[in-house]
């Protein structure tokens, strides 16, 4: 059973638990920090935004006895490396918030699968002031909110081309760049599957069989997505059950480079994977993972742009664009500056508003 294809149910997105045991910040007493009753109030106004406003694809959990902390999961969005993947944050509230930022740990398992996702947890965004940013894409302890954190991970951390987050790495366009980027998405990719390997044996509390039931959906489709990038059907992150390429047959087939390092890794982790999905009980596994036999490449002058990779409607939409959008409403924008901005949009660079490096 799924959600909007994102994530399975009944699970709710927002709930209250007891259980903050395995916390980040569980060790850091809340009765020496002195919440006061406007904090409280506030924490209190962040749990209702969070509860109305949060997307299919992001579930929270808030606890009982300590209202400071809560914990998020980010569902991977299709066409980055990151697809059908889990991330999850552990998050504290300081005792003055919201004059300063929320606290935010990732739940690495020691790798970084993204330039502002360090393997120690630390979370390099500047609406979190932790990298630096014009004043618009800092922390406003006016209007920045829980939720804007969350949507811009999702939306500007966890994306297509996550080598640009990085400075100095140039703008996307030139062949030499995005050769660099695939290779970034390579990584990514073998990083990301790990990740979910340590998510199914070591699940974050109150999340155990909400991390079971998706990876029982998404087991086969993770695998199919493993064959396609290793024998170069489909660029890294492009992976499309109903259809990877729209081509015809008067046009050569798009041959995408395959590095020898991601088709080694893949075929170290693909049995793991294959294991800890039957453990988990997903169905119709591709057991093997078949490499075709190498042909003769193809060149693909620029001019055949024409071959695109298949995408459904949401995903033509594009998350960045949603939660961009999202991020406006909360912002509080008129309707007049969001068209302007809008307007502008496609001119900006995807990074605009987000930590990029450290």
């Amino acid at each position: 059973m799924t959600q909007n294809g994102d994530a399975p149910t009944p699970f709710p997105r927002f709930d209250v638990v007891p259980d903050h045991s395995d916390h980040a910040y569980a060790a850091v007493s809340s009765k020496k920090q002195n919440y006061d009753g406007s904090v409280h109030k506030t924490i209190m106004k962040e749990w209702r935004v969070l509860e109305n406003n949060l997307p299919d694809s992001i579930f929270v959990r808030v606890y009982d006895t300590r209202i400071e902390l809560l914990r998020a999961v980010i569902v991977g969005a299709a066409g980055t490396p990151y697809h059908d993947a889990l991330f999850f944050f552990d998050i504290k509230f300081p005792p003055d918030y919201p004059t300063r930022p929320p606290i935010v740990h990732y739940r690495s398992y020691g790798l970084r699968v993204n330039p502002n996702l360090y393997a120690s947890g630390y979370v390099c965004l500047s609406l979190l002031n932790t990298w630096i940013g014009k004043k618009r894409e800092k922390w406003d302890p006016a209007q920045s909110t829980v939720l804007q954190v969350l949507l811009s991970i999702q939306a500007l951390v966890l994306n297509e081309k996550p080598y640009f987050n990085e400075p100095g790495t140039g703008s996307p366009g030139g062949s030499g760049v995005e050769k660099r980027s695939r290779a970034y998405n390579e990584d990514a990719f073998v990083l990301t599957c790990k990740t979910t390997l340590y998510s199914l044996r070591n699940p974050p509390r109150n999340f155990e069989a909400f991390t079971a039931v998706f990876f029982r959906e998404r087991g086969s489709r993770i695998l199919r997505a493993c064959g396609a990038y290793v024998n170069a059907r489909v660029g890294v992150g492009c992976y499309r059950d109903e259809g990877e390429l729209e081509t015809s047959t008067q046009k050569p087939r798009v041959v995408w480079d395959v590095s020898k390092k991601f088709k080694a890794s893949m075929q170290e982790l693909y049995p793991q994977l294959v294991q800890v999905f039957k453990k988990n009980g997903a169905l119709d596994l591709v057991e093997v993972l078949e490499v075709e036999a190498k042909t003769t490449p193809v060149k693909v002058e620029a001019k055949t742009k024409t071959v695109k990779v298949r995408v459904d409607k949401k995903a033509k939409i594009g998350i960045a664009k949603k939660v961009i959008g999202k991020l406006r409403k909360f912002l509080g924008l008129s309707k007049k500056k969001n068209q302007k901005m809008e307007k502008s949009d496609e001119k900006k660079d995807v990074n605009a508003g987000v930590a990029v490096g450290c």
